[in-house]
């Protein structure tokens, strides 16, 4: 039965820049880029050397520890480097593209397909990675049968993509993406609607999903709230999540046999000239994305949302999961008088500057931390902004000694770095929140492996 949610706690971050809903093109990009560290916990095996010739949907490395797991190059050409780290780690897989993409074409089934079928396919044409598992925040294991999946077809962070207008016309291959991701489970398949804004004919007419209606401010979008609020998670508890363009890239694989990372990405941030749409491949290098693009100034480039993405250089590539590429003004600076002045300019959650006044406004928020960590105090700012039923600071300082049975019982198993993603934002104590909840959720994994 559908349900409609309406969340109370929360920041919505007021920055402009939000892309125009506008598509622009671009001149394809010459390289690409395949990370195995978009993927946590994964320790990756090459299939291919350098100097090697590959096809879009080639595998080009596996998981160490489930051989199952295979991931797929998004374009043809050479692999011209495997880059390494401390201890030989791979970093990067990169690729010369061709200027013709030559797909691989994959021997897809035309009659029934089962559940075990429907897994074994997308395994081996590389399309598996894009199903994650909470808890744990890592790629499915295919050998689970989850409670329930979910899908979340808004993202409420600051800036990010509107998948309402990235995904207009594409009604037909969604519910394709939907048929054959509702074989996975016997249970729910969740497909939760913004309330924020009229439903989009896309999602509003899906069928086999549970529509549910999500309203308020951030983080309301984030799929590890949805989940806590419609089904929450137990110790023993497995739910799969992905994107709405996860969905398509797994039907475009059932409906042409072939693997196609492509991507609609939204280009956004206070730095960019014309904040724009675009349709690239994943791993695609964004340096003719930035050409002539980005404002003068010490800026940031950051591969997803402000709050949760990762930071990149101006030739970046796209992270695989990404949809939106921010760009911010670094902010290497110190202000002086900063906190006792009136902040006029200044967005801020506390009634410290005076932007609460002006609840509308938007402001042009760069990353200075403005001050460095701090001792750890009990200020209550968490607990405003985080929609979940838990004890915020109770969980961090749990896991920050590493006491697994009081983290259990704090409600370790619901959480994501991302669901901490505000607290971080928020924090007076300058704390990088969202790394701790990784440690704990790993420290917890290993525990019950």
């Amino acid at each position: 039965m559908s349900k409609e949610i309406r969340i109370k706690k929360g920041l919505d971050i007021k920055i402009f820049g939000e892309a125009e809903k506008v598509y622009s093109s671009v001149k394809p990009a010459k390289k690409y880029v395949v990370k195995p560290t978009d993927f946590h916990s994964l320790t990756p095996k090459m299939v291919v050397k350098e100097g090697e010739k590959v096809k879009a949907g080639s595998i080009l490395f596996f998981d160490k520890y489930n051989e199952r797991i295979k991931f797929c190059s998004p374009v043809s050409g050479q692999v011209i480097e495997i880059k390494r780290g401390a201890k030989r780690k791979i970093l990067e897989v990169v690729i010369d593209a061709d200027l013709e993409i030559d797909y691989k074409k994959f021997d897809i089934p035309l009659n029934k397909l089962s559940r075990k079928s429907i897994i074994d396919l997308m395994l081996e044409c590389g399309v598996w990675p894009f199903i994650r598992q909470k808890p744990y925040d890592i790629i499915a294991n295919p050998d689970d049968m989850p409670k329930a999946i979910f899908i979340s077809s808004f993202d409420s962070a600051p800036l990010t993509i509107d998948n309402d207008f990235a995904l207009y016309g594409m009604d037909d291959l969604f519910q394709q993406g939907i048929d054959i991701i509702s074989k996975l489970t016997n249970g729910k398949l969740h497909l939760n609607i913004d309330g924020n804004t009229n439903l989009a004919k896309i999602f509003s007419n899906t069928k086999k999903v549970q529509k549910n209606i999500f309203s308020g401010p951030h983080p309301a979008g984030n799929v590890g709230v949805q989940i806590h609020h419609l089904d929450p998670i137990n110790k023993g508890d497995i739910v799969w999540y992905l994107s709405p363009q996860d969905v398509l890239a797994i039907a475009r694989l059932f409906k042409d046999s072939i693997y196609d990372a492509s991507r609609i990405v939204a280009l956004a941030g206070p730095q960019v000239v014309k904040p724009r749409y675009y349709r690239i491949i994943s791993g695609a290098k964004l340096e003719n994305i930035f050409k002539d693009n980005i404002r003068p100034g010490d800026t940031r480039y950051i591969s997803g949302d402000i709050l949760t993405g990762d930071q990149i250089d101006v030739d970046g590539s796209l992270g695989f999961y990404h949809t939106t590429i921010s760009v911010i003004e670094e902010g290497k600076y110190q202000e002086f008088f900063g906190w006792l002045l009136p902040g006029l300019n200044k967005f801020s959650m506390s009634k410290s500057f005076l932007s609460w006044l002006f609840p509308s406004k938007q402001y042009s928020l760069n990353a200075n931390m403005h001050g460095e960590e701090r001792a750890y105090v009990v200020t209550g700012q968490y607990e405003k902004v985080l929609p979940m039923d838990i004890y915020p600071m109770h969980l961090i300082k749990a896991i920050l000694m590493e006491d697994i049975d009081l983290m259990e019982n704090l409600g370790i198993y619901e959480v994501s770095p991302q669901d901490f993603a505000l607290c971080e934002f928020v924090c007076t104590s300058k704390m990088d929140v969202q790394n701790i909840i990784r440690k704990g959720l790993d420290l917890v994994r290993k525990e019950n492996s």
